[in-house]
């Protein structure tokens, strides 16, 4: 069975960037990719969906990707998800915030498709 994978950023360049990184050029992948705008369809997608990875940008339109974080992190249903936040936000004290919320790993932005890729497939085993 294929893993899936949630990327929830506003910003569709990052998303459509994050899986191209994760699909090969015919435009498979080893995971199943899919995709939340906003803070809100990323809940509701996790909940649904429950990907065994979720990329969480922290600044997003209606709920924070802190508050998806800890949402998540809180329900029995959901605390199992793997999240890594995804963002641009890269000071020491944002990654703590980050981690406090629950997040497994911090990620800042700006990044190198490779170091995407290499984290993806370490957390993904």
């Amino acid at each position: 069975m294929t893993k899936k994978i949630l990327i929830a950023d506003d910003e569709q360049p990052l998303r459509l960037l994050v899986r191209a990184t994760l699909e090969d050029e015919s435009g498979e992948g080893r995971y199943e990719i899919i995709e939340a705008a906003d803070g809100n369809e990323a809940l509701e997608m996790a909940r649904l969906e429950r990907p065994e990875l979720i990329l969480l940008d922290i600044q997003m339109p209606g709920l924070s990707g802190l508050e998806v974080c800890r949402m998540l992190k809180d329900d029995p249903a959901t605390s199992d998800l793997m999240i890594v936040m995804l963002t641009a936000k890269g000071q020491q004290s944002d990654r703590e915030r980050g981690l406090a919320a629950g997040a497994d790993d911090y990620f800042a932005k700006p990044f190198s498709p490779l170091e995407l890729l290499q984290l993806v497939d370490r957390v993904m085993g």
